[in-house]
């Protein structure tokens, strides 16, 4: 299926979620070929692309956030806040299996995969005593994370073929302001 057609599908889903008066704490939708996850209520959930019903992949009592898909749509990275600091966690599309990858007292915060199949993530380990946010990457069986040649960033993603890497190096000023109209902030929102 094309990128654009894929991308259509995920937007009218998510129009139909924001219209709906139940489920106004969806967040960061993520688009796989076969499925889209989302952060609901602080847990992360899945559902076919065309539709159905969606499953809850986590219900433990930390906050999950930012789902992401693997290149290959089999795994799904997301931070999770279980034991006091906000770690790099991936997850099966069947839920069956789980592990950590981050053990870091820091916010560790996914922001996609590598195509090789190594999770993106930010971090501010290595700054201080601010904490500016760089981005690192690490894989399954892989002990330390490695930060990757950016300064500093808040947002990033690599090129399809990897040769590139797109990031925004601040967040923007407030990125929930709903049908705001002013300042930096764009037209997005339900």
């Amino acid at each position: 299926m094309a990128k654009k057609q894929v991308l259509l599908i995920a937007g009218l889903f998510i129009l139909t979620i924001c219209s709906a008066s139940e489920t106004r704490l969806l967040r960061q939708p993520a688009v796989s070929d076969n499925h889209i996850a989302f952060s609901y209520g602080g847990n992360i959930w899945i559902t076919d692309l065309y539709g159905g019903d969606a499953k809850r992949l986590t219900s433990f009592q930390g906050v999950e956030s930012n789902p992401k898909f693997s290149p290959d749509g089999r795994w799904i990275a997301f931070s999770a806040q279980f034991a006091g600091s906000t770690d790099v966690y991936v997850i099966s599309v069947d839920g069956n299996e789980m592990k950590r990858l981050t053990w870091h007292p820091g916010a560790d915060i996914v922001r996609g995969w590598s195509p090789d199949g190594r999770v993106v993530f930010t971090s501010g380990r290595e700054s201080a005593p601010v904490g500016y946010p760089k981005f690192f990457a690490i894989g399954f069986d892989e002990g330390l994370p490695e930060a990757l040649p950016v300064p500093r960033g808040y947002r990033g993603e690599y090129s399809p073929d990897g040769m590139h890497f797109a990031y925004e190096l601040v967040r923007p000023s407030d990125e929930e302001w709903r049908n705001y109209r002013g300042a930096r902030t764009g037209r997005y929102g339900c």
